[in-house]
């Protein structure tokens, strides 16, 4: 017998209700305390958590595999170019018998604004080097002024002219080749490289640097800019009469042409520009391998583009260089 029951050696218990029904009300209670616990536990565990709200539900990021377009954070300064617009390209270009190129710019502006058109995309800058060459030049001798030699490289494309020029930025080739790449860097072009070997005698080595389009238009839309380039670019706003085709047709365009054969004798024609429009300025970067591979098919399918563009000004990216 437990000590503990409450009850003492040989006492003897009395009769009662309670005695002869204990066992019958306690089994009766714990089956209550059982069937209570459960309903307890199944409220429990049916009703939702009353924790912290979530937040609301966010919609699902797009990636660019993702064919569900996503807002940009940065809307783009120009608006896309006009589908009718490449399609009026796309009939040009089956006109013109050559391999073409197109990169549109506002002035001022970054890569993101960079309207592409035609197939054509990079290869050996020619004279177009001329220009970054002319601004080292002026950048090492400190001035605005720019000499007879630096008029000749840049009106009249001037090879001996532009090779004085780039012997007097360094004796040593690959350093004067990393001071055009100075140019282009803080133009923001942080790809092309200046040839500095003459790969292709007897031309010169800055005029085989490959330049794209693209990295053209980067370079000129922000040298357009600087203040202190202001005496190339007005150079490049007086080429001579005979190298006047391209965006030279249309008034008041400042100008770099460059041209010049492959190693098969077929030639490249090319030509960086700025384009006034009602809108404001426009940087061109355009190129043509004429499928005759003449100089003068070259020079016309440019002139062609030319017209082309300046039928179309009006949906042109175009900006202003900002204060």
């Amino acid at each position: 017998m437990n000590p503990d029951d409450g009850r003492h050696l040989g006492a003897v218990a009395p009769t009662s209700w309670w005695s002869r029904h204990r066992k019958w009300v306690l089994s009766l209670g714990g089956v209550l305390v059982l069937a209570a616990g459960a309903i307890v536990a199944f409220d429990v565990v049916s009703r939702p958590s009353p924790a912290h709200p979530s937040a609301p539900a966010q919609p699902p990021k797009a990636t660019h595999n993702s064919s569900v377009p996503s807002p940009a954070a940065n809307p783009p300064t120009t608006p896309p170019i006009p589908a009718d617009l490449a399609t009026a390209f796309a009939e040009l270009q089956a006109g013109l018998h050559a391999q073409i190129g197109v990169v549109l710019s506002p002035v001022g502006a970054g890569p993101d604004s960079q309207v592409t058109l035609g197939q054509w995309t990079h290869g050996p800058a020619w004279s177009t080097s001329k220009v970054p060459l002319v601004i080292a030049a002026m950048r090492q001798q400190h001035t605005d002024q720019p000499t007879e030699q630096m008029i000749a490289a840049i009106t009249e494309s001037d090879n001996k002219a532009a090779e004085s020029i780039w012997e007097g930025l360094d004796s040593d080739p690959v350093a004067a080749a990393s001071k055009v790449d100075a140019v282009l860097r803080d133009a923001g072009d942080r790809i092309t490289n200046v040839q500095s070997k003459q790969v292709r005698p007897p031309y010169t080595a800055f005029g085989q640097t490959d330049w794209s389009l693209t990295n053209q238009a980067l370079f000129l839309s922000t040298a357009a800019c600087d203040p202190h380039n202001k005496p190339v670019l007005d150079l490049m706003g007086k080429v001579e009469s005979e190298q006047q085709w391209g965006l030279g047709v249309i008034p008041k365009t400042e100008i770099k042409g460059g041209w010049g054969p492959s190693e098969s004798q077929r030639y490249l024609v090319r030509q960086i520009g700025i384009l006034p429009t009602l809108k404001g300025l426009t940087v061109v970067a355009m190129a043509a391998e004429p499928d005759s591979g003449t100089f003068p098919d070259g020079t016309h399918n440019l002139t062609k583009i030319a017209q082309w563009l300046q039928d179309h000004l009006d949906a042109l990216p175009a900006g202003q260089c900002k204060p």
